[in-house]
């Protein structure tokens, strides 16, 4: 009785196909999920064929089966987060870092290429922010020797860096 139930649904399924594609589309609106639900309906009617009464109406059942896997889908949709296209989302909350770090990646790199006296200097002053009489003391030279190197470390470094091939200028 199953398989003799299988091979009617089988037999009969290709006629209804197109109806089935029209009801889809009229259901979805959309030619990929109207596909996907033909697909969903005929694989549904044929597991379940044994489910089929001979005399019964194939076109109505088909019909019912396609109805309620779209009333699936939908709740399911209506569970499940949306995906959104990524013109469509909205700015970032904090600007992205990735030139920042090449360019400073890049400083670190040209920092490096300084005299050693230029770079103790340089680091003292630009980056732990110390005065120009404690980094004197510090290194064991005059506070006009401090200014001089920090003065030359500051244009190195800008000759250095403004050769660097940068995509974006970050002003």
């Amino acid at each position: 009785m199953a398989t003799q139930a299988m091979n009617a649904v089988a037999d009969q399924l290709p006629q209804h196909l197109p109806a089935l594609r029209r009801y889809a589309r009229a259901l979805t609106g959309d030619v990929a999920a109207s596909d996907d639900l033909v697909q969903d309906c005929a694989e549904r009617a044929l597991s379940r064929a044994h489910l089929w009464r001979e005399p019964g109406n194939m076109r109505a059942w088909l019909f019912t089966i396609m109805h309620n896997l779209n009333a699936n889908h939908r709740r399911r949709a209506a569970t499940r987060p949306t995906v959104a296209m990524a013109q469509d989302l909205p700015e970032a909350a904090w600007p992205a870092r990735q030139i920042e770090r090449l360019m400073a990646n890049q400083t670190l790199s040209a920092l490096h290429q300084l005299s050693a006296a230029h770079r103790e200097v340089l680091i003292l002053v630009a980056i732990e922010g110390m005065p120009y009489a404690d980094v004197a003391e510090v290194l064991g030279v005059q506070p006009g020797t401090v200014m001089s190197r920090v003065s030359r470390a500051r244009e190195h470094l800008r000759k250095l860096t403004s050769d660097l091939p940068i995509a974006v200028r970050v002003a």
